[in-house]
């Protein structure tokens, strides 16, 4: 090896102007002199070949125009960790030179000497660097740990560090750093190419302390978290998006102290992989963003009855994923301990047009939810959406066996399969009356939308907003809505109405199961709100 190529340079992670890439040959390529880096470049774009070079293979690329060959004098191979700290927080020692470390003073025509200035900026700096606690040298070209303890000696007080998109090439280099660090709970490693161990390594403590670790775009497999996971026990969150996991593997023994999970980006092969995380203890959120789910299901548990999978889970994000049948909503039912839910752009959200019905529909269906896609469910459109939905559905379960009468009230699997939570409603408010279900429309067609105009008598302030409802929208629904448009604390609403028609007169709304057409609202009718 030349003297500008590392000894270890086969698998390094280099930077070459802003260009991130990694070493898969160093060696000559005839019939030119001198030696090359083959490198296989992060953005194929930037590449000319897959290692090939006039008919010889000198190294293997994913994609058939990623590698290139270069001059090791065009490669960044990255500086130790406390360099770049220093840098960053302009705390080495060409920051004093750069701008100017006065050791002399002139008083007239008598100039004095101040003696061991060096040594007081040095320990100026070396008690600086001793205060550092949340430490980031995001995108600093860190490719190691540097001299053994100066870590530890320099910097004592570490406990968060954000090392992302830097030159990390192994874990073993992610050890070296850490294991300097006595207190570190919260670890960024997320876009570095790493190469993490492929069989069970000794399961030091330099991790022991650990709370928060991401590895995200680090192209780690879940069997490579498992075998690095024992070296984590106190471990709660962990993030792991992009990163081309497709099947997972029952954690047996580690990850049991963990409180979230990010899997986000991944396409993992189906729903059921889920079964094999689902008994992690404590695991309270689970973040599943774009992971190429199609549908969620939990065969333990039956119409109505709570799984024993995800305990704890309470908080469970599934957006941008492909799942298509109201099954899966009505599955997360079964979670016991579920209270929020992120579910946009799913297929099955497009069999709903209007999105007022769309989320009404999501919170009958699941009893405990207290928030969807980041908005408080009131009690009070709770109790709006649960009603609406045991009357839309209502002639459904007459249809499907279902009777006032006790006795005879035997509704079909099919019904109860697709709407597992209508007995717990008939028991809560009651079975539908026959009343309610004459000429109701369904769910599908397009009601006439009404154009309203929403005050406030009380807050002046606030500007009238237009809105267009369904005239068939219950006024309890309607409270529902304008509890979050409007951002009013959980109070009772009181609703009224005026009409040109009526000549100033106003109309209370106060029956909450009526519908809006009930009170002859027309468009450009006034709401006026109160509480």
């Amino acid at each position: 090896m030349t003297a500008c190529v590392p000894s270890d340079a086969l698998g390094r992670r280099v930077l070459c102007g802003t260009e991130y890439a990694t070493v898969r040959y160093v060696g000559s390529v005839p019939p030119t002199a001198g030696i090359w880096l083959g490198v296989e470049w992060d953005d194929p774009q930037r590449g000319k070949h897959d290692g090939t070079y006039e008919g010889t293979q000198y190294f293997r690329c994913r994609h058939p125009r990623g590698g290139s060959f270069i001059r090791p004098n065009k490669a960044n191979f990255g500086v130790d960790f406390l360099t770049a700290v220093k840098d960053r927080y302009g705390l080495n020692d060409q920051q004093d030179v750069q701008h100017g470390t006065e050791t002399t003073l002139v008083f007239g025509k008598k100039t004095v000497e101040f003696v061991g200035m060096d040594s007081i900026a040095e320990q100026q700096r070396q008690d600086q660097l001793n205060q550092l606690v949340d430490i980031s040298v995001r995108e600093c070209a860190v490719s190691h740990a540097g001299q053994k303890e100066e870590i530890s000696r320099t910097c004592a007080n570490i406990r968060n560090i954000n090392l992302s998109k830097n030159l990390l090439s192994s874990w073993e280099t992610v050890t070296a750093i850490a294991s300097q660090v006595q207190n570190l709970e919260t670890l960024n490693i997320s876009e570095n190419k790493i190469t993490f161990p492929s069989t069970s390594t000794y399961v030091s403590s330099v991790f022991s302390k650990l709370r928060i670790l991401a590895l995200n775009q680090t192209e780690i497999t879940w069997t490579e978290v498992l075998l690095c996971a024992p070296g984590w026990p106190a471990l709660e969150e962990l993030y792991l998006t992009s990163n081309n996991i497709t099947v997972l593997e029952r954690p047996d023994n580690v990850l049991q102290t963990l409180k979230s999970l990010d899997l986000s980006d991944n396409r993992l092969l189906d729903g059921n992989q889920l079964h094999l995380i689902a008994h992690l203890p404590r695991l309270e959120q689970l973040i599943l963003r774009n992971a190429g789910l199609t549908s969620i299901h939990f065969p333990d548990a039956g119409f109505g009855c709570k799984t024993k999978m995800f305990p704890s889970l309470k908080r469970l994000a599934i957006n941008d994923n492909k799942i298509s049948e109201w099954s899966s909503i009505n599955e997360l039912d079964k979670l016991p301990s579920l209270r929020s839910l992120q579910c946009h752009n799913n297929p099955f959200t497009d069999t709903e047009k209007n999105p007022e019905t769309l989320r009404q529909l999501i919170i009958a269906k699941i009893s405990q939810l207290e928030v969807l896609n980041k908005s408080e469910i009131l009690p009070a459109e709770r109790k709006g959406a649960e009603l609406d939905y045991r009357k839309i559905f209502g002639n459904d379960w007459l249809a499907a066996g279902g009777n006032w009468n006790p006795e005879k009230n035997k509704p079909s699997e099919e019904f109860l399969a697709a709407h597992p939570r209508y007995p717990a409603l008939c028991l809560k408010y009651g079975a539908p009356e026959e009343g309610e279900l004459k000429g109701r429309q369904p769910l599908t067609l397009k009601n006439q939308l009404l154009t309203l105009t929403i005050k406030c008598p009380e807050k002046p302030e606030q500007k009238p907003v237009e809105k267009k409802l369904p005239e068939s929208m219950t006024i309890q629904r309607v409270k529902g809505l304008l509890y979050r448009l409007l951002n009013i604390p959980g109070s009772e609403l009181k609703l009224s109405y005026k009409s040109s028609k009526l000549e100033g007169r106003e109309v209370e709304l106060d029956n909450d199961l009526k519908p809006l057409q009930f009170y002859s609202i027309e468009n450009g009718d006034c709401v006026l709100v109160r509480w």
